[in-house]
């Protein structure tokens, strides 16, 4: 535990009184001061791995030279001009190479926000009115934000829901395919596909096909615990689509920009969707989100139904620039997917020595490794998860876990092999260490999680 006296205890003290606790997950008293590459120091000097990478956010590593220069030339120029009454150079060359690394030969346009939450919202409203119909379809588990149209997406947690409602109406959630926890108790190796046969029903009994506008679908459901969904139940989930005139949005705000081993989730899966929404590592760490659709469904509203004054940020959008350039020029989305399968290996090695380890997935360098208290059962081993993440940060490791009891595995794609062999070194150390009965319980009263 952190020394009373450090100045990362006063600060976490400070902020304890002054932050409402809706704005912050509690893992561990992390203050942080800087970062560099895949590495994090914090304000009494202590350094870190970072396998969280400020949540999928900095796929570029913390402060890459590129992009700093880009945000000190940008700074020094322009600030800001809302894009609601002007244009600039950036964001024109920004919306146009957005359009080129996002799948689809089609014509496309680009919208601009702050946020993966706006970004949400804003696909609402655009397959609404393009669509002429109400209702949208997502999953239980999913996360898509916490404005009021992002939060009526998404089923993650009730304490997003609670005291704040009524939601958006016409939203409709049905179980994501997750092959580990099947919601409906099935076992992959006799999986019909019963998860999608929900829809079908939905589809059949009370949900009208003609009045479903859009299904908004993360390519991986991240904070669901890294789950991946089978290459088939995407496609006749997006050939159901095609069949009856519905969107298929692709929510890549956690896991674009090269995460996976693609540029995008979805690129795994073979199908095209019809929009794309993007935020986090877009401007590595700048605040900026888009939207990136067919030409005919993009330009169907009309001013002022989407835009912030905010909204395409200069600086922002310098920062994207470069992101894009430094992913590209450093091979980052081929670099993801070699060292993601380094990881998963190294990780499902660990599960043979540690009944622990239930189940080892994922995409690139996104990677869940789940916790079971029982490796036949499959229950969830939160206060494994608690402990191990928080005895981990007391060893300079960055790390946190997801629905209860998956580790989150995503750091910087810059991060080097051997700093990736540190990070295991010390989860496997750690592993250790709970299994001895060496963590003390008082840790739980510091680590919540989700």
């Amino acid at each position: 535990m952190v020394t009373e006296a450090s100045l990362s205890t006063r600060i976490m003290r400070e902020d304890g009184e002054i932050t409402p606790r809706s704005a912050r997950i509690s893992y561990f008293p992390l203050v942080v001061k800087s970062g560099s590459g895949s590495k994090l120091e914090d304000v009494d000097g202590k350094q870190y791995i970072d396998f969280l990478a400020s949540a999928a956010v900095l796929n570029t590593g913390h402060a890459h030279p590129k992009v700093v220069q880009a945000i000190v030339e940008q700074a020094q120029e322009l600030i800001h001009y809302t894009s609601g009454y002007a244009s600039h150079e950036h964001q024109v060359k920004l919306a146009q190479e957005l359009a080129r690394i996002t799948p689809g030969d089609f014509k496309k346009r680009v919208a601009f926000g702050l946020s993966g939450s706006d970004a949400n919202d804003g696909m609402i409203k655009v397959a609404r009115a393009y669509t002429g119909r109400s209702k949208i379809v997502s999953f239980i588990q999913a996360y898509h934000g916490s404005t009021y149209g992002s939060i009526s997406l998404s089923a993650l947690s009730l304490n997003m829901r609670r005291k704040i409602g009524p939601l958006l109406p016409d939203i409709y959630h049905i179980p994501y395919p997750d092959c580990y926890r099947c919601p409906l108790g099935h076992c992959q190796e006799s999986c019909s596909m019963e998860c999608l046969g929900q829809l079908k029903m939905a589809f059949e009994h009370y949900l009208p096909p003609e009045e479903v506008a859009a299904v908004f679908m993360e390519p991986i459901a991240g904070d669901a615990g890294i789950v991946v969904p089978p290459k088939k139940y995407v496609q006749e989930l997006y050939n159901l689509c095609q069949k009856h005139g519905i969107l298929f949005v692709s929510e890549e705000v956690q896991q674009g920009f090269g995460r996976t081993g693609k540029w995008f989730g979805i690129e795994h899966f073979d199908v095209v969707p019809d929009a794309i929404v993007m935020a986090k590592a877009i401007a590595s760490g700048m605040p900026l989100s888009a939207i990136v659709a067919r030409e005919e469904i993009a330009n169907f509203l009309e001013a002022p139904a989407h835009l912030f004054t905010m909204g395409g940020n200069p600086i922002s959008c310098r920062a994207a620039l470069a992101t894009i350039d430094v992913i590209e020029e450093e091979q980052l989305v081929e670099r993801s997917a070699e060292l993601g399968q380094y990881v998963r290996e190294r990780f499902e090695k660990l599960q043979e020595k540690y009944p622990i380890i239930g189940d080892v997935r994922g995409l690139g360098l996104s990677i869940g490794v789940d916790l079971v208290a029982d490796p036949v059962t499959k229950e969830r081993a939160k206060d494994a998860a608690a402990k191990i993440c928080y005895r981990c940060w007391q060893k300079g490791l960055v790390l946190i876990f997801l629905a209860g009891c998956v580790l989150r595995v995503q750091p910087p794609l810059v991060i080097s092999k051997e700093e990736l062999d540190q990070g295991i070194a010390i989860i496997e150390e750690t592993i250790k260490e709970y299994l001895n009965g060496e963590i003390p319980d008082d840790v739980l009263q510091v680590v919540k999680g989700w």
